[in-house]
C-alpha cells in the first residue's frame, strides 16, 4: 500500500511539473509597455509543451494587425517573426497556447537600442547633473526603459532573471541609465517615434566579460585563459578560494587559532614576520585578491616624552567594513557600520607612553572591497598642536578567509556577462547598440584594439545583422596621472577606441574629453554624452543633415620647426573654447621622442603647431594624457576634437594581456 501511495505521489508531482512547464511562456524582456523595433521582422519566442501550437496576435489598427502560429520543438522552444511594421501604438501582443493566454498591453513600435557597458552607462539619472530638474521635466511616455538585472554564467542562458519595461515619468526616470535616457530624449525630440532602451550594463566590467566563448576562442591571445576556465561558477569559486588560501598559508604558515589571535592587539607582540601593506589601501585589491574575512593591521610609532600619558584623538579614515581598534593592547573603539567620513576614537589617559607605541586594527570585510578607503591625511593622532601621521607601511596578517561568493565577480572570467545578460536578449529586434566601457581595460589598451572589435563583430554575428554600434570615448580623468612623458593608459585606450572607427564599419564615437572630471571617474554631465551619441545616430543611422562630431585628425606636414595639421569634420570651421582663442593640449617631439608643450594656432581648417625647444619636430600629440580636460579644439558646431598622436611609438600597454 505504501509503495502504491509513493508511486501515486511521484506521478502527481510529475504531472504538476508537466502542467507548469507546459504553459506557454515568454522571455522576461517581453512585457506590457515594451517597445518593438519598427521596419524589421519582429522575432517573438518562448516555451511551451513539445509539439504544442502557439498563436501570436499583434493587435493594432489596419495593416498592423497580424496573426502568426508556430509549433514548439522537442525541447519546448518556439519562435515566430511578425512582419515589419511602422512606428505607432499602443497595441496588444497576445500569445496563446493550449493551456493559457498571455496578453501584453501598451506595446509600442519604434526604435529599440541596446545600451551596454560599465558604470558610466549604468549610472542613473538620479546621479547626473541637474538631476531634480531633469526628473521634473521627464514627461516622455513614449520613451521606455528595461534594466537587465546583474547576473553571471559560464554557459549561455535562455532568459534574464527579471526586469520590467517602464515608461518615462518624473517618478521612474531617476532609475534609468542617464546616458541612455538623454540619448533617447534627443532622438525622440528629433524624430517623434517611440524609443525602447534595453539597458544591460554593469559597473567596473571588462570587455572580455561581454564576449561569447566562441568569439574569445577565435582569438589566439584569449585561448590560453579560456582553456583553463572551469565550466561552472561553483567550480570557479572553489578553485579561486583554494588558490587564495594557499597564498595566505604560504605567507604566514597557516591560519591562527583563537589563543594566538588574542595576542595580536598587544604592544609587545613580535610582528617582524608579518607582511607589509601600504595604508590607506584595500588589502583585497592590492595584496590578496578577492579576500573577504578578517585582517589585522599594526602600526608602530614613536611618541615624544612630553605627550606621554595624555589623552589624544586617533583619526582613522573610512574602513570597509567593520573595525575594532587597539592602542598598546587597550581597545579604544570599534564600529559595526560603515562611516564614510572615517573613525575618530579617543585614546584614554595613561595608554600612550614615551617612545614606542603600537596601534592594532582588526578589520572585518564582509564583502566587496576591504581595508582603508580614505585619504592619507585622515590617518593621524592629534592633540592641541601635536600631530603624528600614520599613513605609510603597516604590518598585516590574516585571521580568517571566507567565501562570500566574491570569487565569481563580473570580471573573474571572459564570457561571464555575455552568457547571462546578452545571450538571453538574442534575437530581439533592435536598431543598434550604444556602448560606454573601457575604463576597466585601460591597462590592456593595445589589446583593446582587437578585443573591442571582436565584441562588436561577435554581437553582430549572434544577431545576424551588421547593426550600428555607437560608443563613448573615455572622458578625462586623473586616473594614474598618465602623460606623454610617463605614458598614459587612458590615452592609449582612447586611441584603441578611435582605431575601431576605421577597422569596423558602421560604428560611431562620441568624444567626451572636455566633460570629464579630474577627480571623479563618473562625470555627472551625461546630457552631453547622450546628445553626442544621438548626433552620431542621427547622421549615420537616420541620415539627417547634422554633423556627427568634432574635428578628426587626418595628416601632418612639417616645414622647419612648424607642423601643419589637417582635419576632417571641421563643420563651419575650427575654434578654441578658450575666451582668448588660445589652443591648449598640443605637444611636439623630435627624434628623441621627448615631448614638449607647444603653441598652436588655427589657420582656416588647419592647425599649425610649434615649440621653440624643438627645432626639428617629427611628431605631434593632442590631448595625450589620462586627464586631458584642457584640450580645447572644437568645430563651431560645438563638438570637441578627438585626441590623437601622429607617431606610432610603442606605448606602455603594448605587452599587457588578458589572463
Amino acid at each position: 500500500m505504501k509503495a502504491f501511495l509513493r508511486t501515486c505521489a511521484v506521478l502527481l508531482l510529475a504531472l504538476t511539473v508537466f502542467e507548469a512547464w507546459a504553459e506557454v511562456r515568454l522571455p522576461q524582456i517581453f512585457g506590457s509597455h515594451m517597445v518593438l523595433q519598427r521596419r524589421k521582422p519582429i522575432p517573438v519566442w518562448g516555451w511551451a509543451a513539445a509539439g504544442e501550437k502557439v498563436t501570436v496576435q499583434f493587435i493594432g489598427a489596419g495593416p498592423q494587425r497580424q496573426t502568426k502560429t508556430a509549433k514548439a520543438d522537442k525541447d519546448g522552444k518556439w519562435l515566430i517573426r511578425l512582419d515589419p511594421t511602422e512606428a505607432g501604438g499602443p497595441y496588444q501582443l497576445v500569445v496563446a497556447g493550449k493551456k493559457n493566454t498571455l496578453t501584453l498591453d501598451d506595446v509600442l513600435v519604434g526604435e529599440v537600442w541596446i545600451c551596454s557597458g560599465q558604470s558610466n552607462m549604468e549610472m542613473l539619472v538620479n546621479r547626473s547633473a541637474k538631476a531634480e530638474e531633469e526628473k521634473k521635466a521627464a514627461n516622455f511616455p513614449q520613451i521606455r526603459h528595461f534594466k537587465v538585472p546583474h547576473d553571471k554564467s559560464l554557459t549561455p542562458k535562455d532568459d534574464v532573471t527579471g526586469g520590467e519595461w517602464q515608461a518615462t515619468t518624473p517618478e521612474t526616470v531617476g532609475n534609468f541609465s542617464a546616458v541612455a535616457y538623454f540619448f533617447a530624449r534627443e532622438i525622440y525630440n528629433r524624430m517623434q517615434v517611440p524609443i525602447g532602451l534595453l539597458n544591460t550594463s554593469w559597473g567596473g566590467t571588462q570587455v572580455e566579460s561581454w564576449i561569447s566563448r566562441e568569439a574569445m576562442n577565435s582569438f589566439d591571445e584569449f585561448k590560453e585563459p579560456l582553456a583553463s576556465m572551469p565550466v561552472s561558477l561553483e567550480e570557479l569559486s572553489k578553485s579561486r578560494k583554494k588558490k587564495l588560501d594557499e597564498v595566505i598559508i604560504q605567507q604566514q604558515g597557516g591560519f591562527p587559532d583563537a589563543e594566538t589571535v588574542q595576542s595580536w592587539s598587544g604592544a609587545s607582540l613580535d610582528d617582524s614576520n608579518w607582511q607589509t601593506m601600504a595604508v590607506p589601501g584595500y588589502f583585497d585589491l592590492k595584496i590578496l585578491s578577492g579576500l573577504d574575512g578578517v585582517v589585522w593591521v599594526r602600526k608602530e610609532f614613536t611618541l615624544p616624552a612630553e605627550w606621554a600619558g595624555q589623552s589624544m584623538v586617533l583619526n582613522l579614515c573610512s574602513i570597509d567594513d567593520f573595525d575594532r581598534t587597539y592602542v598598546n593592547g587597550v581597545k579604544v573603539g570599534e564600529s559595526t557600520k560603515k562611516v564614510p567620513e572615517g573613525r575618530t576614537y579617543i585614546i584614554p589617559p595613561n595608554v600612550l607612553k614615551a617612545g614606542k607605541n603600537v596601534i592594532a586594527v582588526r578589520i572585518e570585510d564582509l564583502g566587496s572591497i576591504g581595508g582603508f578607503s580614505g585619504k592619507a591625511e585622515q590617518l593621524k593622532i592629534t592633540r592641541d598642536s601635536y600631530e603624528q601621521p600614520l599613513a605609510g607601511d603597516w604590518k598585516y596578517r590574516v585571521e580568517t578567509s571566507v567565501d562570500n561568493n566574491q570569487f565569481t565577480g563580473a570580471n573573474v572570467a571572459g564570457t561571464i556577462l555575455y552568457n547571462a545578460m546578452v545571450a538571453p536578449l538574442i534575437p530581439f529586434a533592435m536598431q543598434g547598440v550604444i556602448w560606454y566601457q573601457g575604463e576597466s581595460n585601460a591597462g590592456r589598451a593595445y589589446q583593446y584594439r582587437k578585443s573591442f572589435p571582436l565584441l562588436i563583430n561577435d554581437w553582430r554575428k549572434r544577431w545576424g545583422e551588421d547593426f550600428p554600434f555607437l560608443f563613448v570615448q573615455l572622458a578625462s580623468y586623473g586616473a594614474n596621472g598618465g602623460t606623454s612623458e610617463k605614458g598614459s593608459t587612458w590615452a592609449e585606450l582612447r586611441e584603441a577606441q578611435a582605431m575601431t572607427l576605421t577597422t569596423v564599419p558602421n560604428t560611431g564615437m562620441a568624444v567626451t574629453s572636455d566633460i570629464g572630471e579630474t577627480n571623479d571617474i563618473h562625470p555627472k554631465n551625461k546630457q552631453d554624452v547622450g546628445k553626442r551619441l544621438a548626433y552620431s545616430a542621427l547622421k549615420t543611422v537616420y541620415q539627417q543633415s547634422v554633423l556627427p562630431g568634432g574635428p578628426v585628425y587626418q595628416s601632418q606636414q612639417i616645414s622647419g620647426n612648424k607642423v601643419t595639421l589637417t582635419f576632417g569634420q571641421t563643420g563651419s570651421g575650427l575654434t578654441a573654447s578658450d575666451k582668448y582663442a588660445y589652443l591648449k593640449g598640443f605637444e611636439v617631439a623630435g627624434s628623441d621622442q621627448k615631448f614638449h608643450w607647444a603653441k598652436a594656432e588655427i589657420q582656416g581648417d588647419k592647425v599649425v603647431v610649434w615649440c621653440d625647444q624643438v627645432s626639428q619636430p617629427v611628431a605631434v600629440r593632442y590631448g595625450w594624457s589620462d586627464d586631458n580636460i584642457e584640450a580645447n579644439l572644437y568645430n563651431k558646431e560645438g563638438f570637441p576634437a578627438a585626441p590623437f598622436r601622429t607617431d606610432t611609438w610603442k606605448g606602455i600597454t603594448a605587452e599587457t594581456r588578458f589572463k
